[in-house]
């Protein structure tokens, strides 16, 4: 059985599965956020009355996190929708915006979105904010009402987005009918070169099969390469697998794995034990790929979807803006990499920077780079930073989202996830996707540019 096989036997009490194979899958964690928690409440309290409650209150995480920062009313209505309902089940794992459990959410449009706007408890992005926050553990199933869920793969788990019926029906039994599905294998080896990230790796290998061609299948990570990638870098990885079409992404469980893991779930008080999934020598892939990280250049997907790849180099597209943030760009270590391009320049169009977590927040604010703050090397070149971590313009959001494209045929470079046509706002825009270094050495030039020009000097 392949990683994704094992881990769904496993999880529906059987010895075996194979691709194809309908089963009952019981979960361990499910995940829901502000865009669609009202609406996966509402199913749950339809079909199981108005006084029912969860299947088990300690599994169910609540993370309020796309449409939180705009004076959007019906948007904030949401997060008190949330809020309601963890007070009713007694939900532990309900990451507030505000820490009132009485109050209201109401975003002061007259403060802005550049200073802090939140909570002690608010924790961001839901995909960063879950691992950050010790609910990502391998051996695990993990159902989210989010199209990357399947970030969480990056922990040797099972995670997959569902919608708000099936969320609906998690909430109140724990488990859910699945189609095992295919496997894709994708081997790495050899090791990033400099000005090459993670977000180069995942576009290579979208590029490679198109933007549907993991239409419901699992894409499996693993190899001598994946030794020299980060969690962050396994995240973003796993974070795309969506956008190939695919049900959910794997890697290989490591040392690594367990470092990250153990940390977070010690710090943070949630449940400690698991049980990784090893590979098999009879694993069965319907399809095969040997990737040499040393090999790959940096990479950009352009308008209109993400399997659309070119190399930065060979590009000469002129940009009128750039945006870092998000769960798969938004992490400590994207802004290392935005600042190291950055550090002592000027940028030349508008450049938006956005990080996942509250946390990161506090990394950027506080760790040192020479005489500066990594947070002010990039507010001294010119970029826009928020305190106030969150989606914001990643999937566009209510007019006033912070960097929210609201101009006809603006073209931007983003270190986010999705470029379909309107995704990050107006629909006669274009999004290219690029790596956090990408994006950087593009914001200095106004045009797709490899970041490697910029890199040793």
């Amino acid at each position: 059985m392949t990683l994704t096989e094992k881990l769904l036997a496993r999880a529906s009490g059987k010895a075996s599965v194979q691709a194809g194979d309908n089963i009952w899958v019981s979960a361990d964690v499910l995940m829901t956020h502000d865009v669609c928690g009202p609406g996966t409440i509402g199913v749950f309290k339809r079909e199981f009355g108005k006084t029912a409650k969860v299947w088990d209150k300690q599994k169910i995480v609540i993370i309020p996190d796309h449409y939180i920062f705009t004076a959007d009313s019906k948007s904030n209505r949401n997060v008190d929708i949330l809020r309601e309902f963890a007070g009713e089940q007694g939900l532990p794992y309900f990451y507030d915006v505000i820490d009132d459990p009485k109050g209201h959410w109401v975003y002061d449009a007259v403060k802005g979105n550049m200073k802090r706007q939140y909570g002690s408890r608010y924790a961001g992005v839901c995909h960063a904010a879950l691992p950050a926050k010790g609910h990502t553990r391998p051996g695990e199933v993990l159902f989210g009402t989010d199209s990357h869920t399947c970030m969480a793969g990056a922990f040797n788990q099972f995670a997959t987005g569902i919608g708000n019926t099936d969320a609906g029906f998690v909430m109140g039994t724990g488990k859910l009918l699945i189609k095992v599905p295919e496997t894709m294998h994708f081997r790495l080896e050899g090791k990033l070169q400099p000005g090459v990230m993670a977000k180069d790796i995942i576009l290579h290998c979208i590029g490679e099969i198109g933007f549907d061609g993991a239409t419901y299948r699992a894409m499996q990570f693993d190899g001598a390469g994946i030794a020299t990638l980060s969690m962050d870098d396994r995240m973003t990885i796993a974070n795309m697998a969506i956008e190939a079409g695919g049900k959910n992404a794997i890697f290989e469980y490591d040392a690594r794995t367990a470092e990250y893991v153990d940390a977070r779930v010690k710090l943070n008080g949630t449940k400690a034990s698991y049980t990784p999934v090893t590979r098999d020598p009879n694993e069965k892939f319907v399809y095969e790929l040997v990737v040499d990280l040393s090999q790959l250049e940096p990479t950009v997907a352009c308008h209109p979807d993400p399997g659309q790849r070119k190399k930065a180099k060979e590009m000469n597209q002129k940009l009128d803006r750039a945006y870092v943030g998000s769960c798969t760009g938004g992490k400590t270590s994207d802004f290392v990499e935005f600042a190291r391009v950055l550090r002592g320049k000027k940028v030349v169009i508008d450049t938006f920077g956005v990080p996942a977590t509250p946390d990161i927040v506090n990394d950027l604010q506080t760790t040192y780079w020479g005489n500066s703050t990594i947070w002010q090397i990039l507010v001294d070149a010119g970029v826009q930073m928020t305190e106030n971590a969150g989606c914001a313009a990643c999937l566009g959001g209510p007019v006033d989202t912070f960097g929210r494209i609201n101009k006809s045929g603006i073209n931007c470079i983003s270190a986010t996830n999705r470029n379909f046509p309107g995704r990050m706002g107006d629909k006669e825009s274009k999004v290219f996707l690029a790596s956090p270094a990408t994006v950087a050495a593009s914001a200095l030039t106004g045009k797709v540019t490899d970041p490697r020009e910029y890199l040793g000097n």
